[in-house]
């Protein structure tokens, strides 16, 4: 496996975590960990056993965004290096929203600017309540444009637009109340929530995750009305007669855990 020098990748199977570990810059986001980050989804997301992965963020906030020295350079680049360092980050984003597997990511002390994709991108993403989102890019007169997708996904366009024109400062619950994150809690009880997430994302069948995943992503990007109403009656014949749909379904009739279920609980 890779060293890595921004991050930090632990894998408890079935569960991977990767930690952002740049904890004397509050975990700002550079082009070295943007690389590493891409190389320790990929290395998860291929790992059989590697049935969820968390992203978390070491020290004191989960990440502020973009790295000074790293904007200090952009000044100096031209259109084309730029274009090619924003493409890479989008790049990132992409892979954490169209991952096989389920993402959870896990914030606290603060998220802004640019580390809001990686929130927003995420299947699930918590927070602790006190938690500071900031999509702060037009103080700088910039614009949030490669998180942007996600946001709005997540968020709704109006919301969205909020967010990004005032640049104010928002928390935890108001975070969760706008969408931006899937729920907040209290910080302490942050550790306990997630592993109940997890628990939960365990009990449904690992084919079943991947393949709603998938139908998730054509039903909003890629289908319309008529063909997802073909394609999804095809989707759930497929899955009825799969060996997990049958197992799953034999299970539920037989008042028992199916057998993923069985196998994780054995490996713990």
């Amino acid at each position: 496996m890779e060293r890595f020098q921004t991050i930090q990748l632990s894998i408890n199977k079935p569960v991977s975590t990767i930690w952002l570990n740049r904890p004397e810059v509050r975990n700002a986001i550079n082009a070295a960990m943007i690389n590493e980050l891409l190389s320790a989804l990929k290395y998860a997301e291929e790992d059989s056993q590697v049935r969820i992965i968390v992203i978390r963020g070491k020290g004191k906030v989960f990440c502020s965004g973009a790295d000074l020295n790293w904007m200090r350079d952009a000044v100096n680049y031209s259109r084309e290096e730029n274009y090619r360092e924003a493409i890479l980050l989008s790049e990132l984003f992409g892979r954490i929203y169209a991952c096989s597997k389920p993402v959870i990511t896990v914030v606290h002390g603060a998220s802004t600017g640019g580390a809001n994709g990686l929130v927003a991108a995420s299947d699930v993403a918590l927070s602790a309540d006190d938690t500071l989102f900031s999509l702060s890019e037009v103080k700088s007169g910039l614009v949030p444009a490669v998180i942007s997708p996600y946001i709005i996904k997540r968020t709704g366009e109006f919301p969205a637009r909020e967010l990004m024109l005032t640049a104010r400062r928002i928390y935890g619950k108001e975070a969760a109340e706008r969408g931006l994150v899937n729920h907040s809690f209290p910080a302490e009880e942050l550790d306990k929530e997630l592993g109940e997430t997890i628990e939960h994302l365990l009990e449904g069948g690992p084919q079943a995750l991947k393949i709603t995943k998938s139908m998730i992503r054509d039903v909003c990007n890629n289908w319309n009305f008529e063909i997802a109403m073909e394609k999804t009656a095809g989707i759930i014949a497929d899955m009825r007669t799969s060996e997990e749909g049958q197992e799953g379904m034999t299970a539920f009739l037989e008042k028992r855990k199916p057998a993923w279920v069985e196998k994780y609980k054995m490996n713990i």
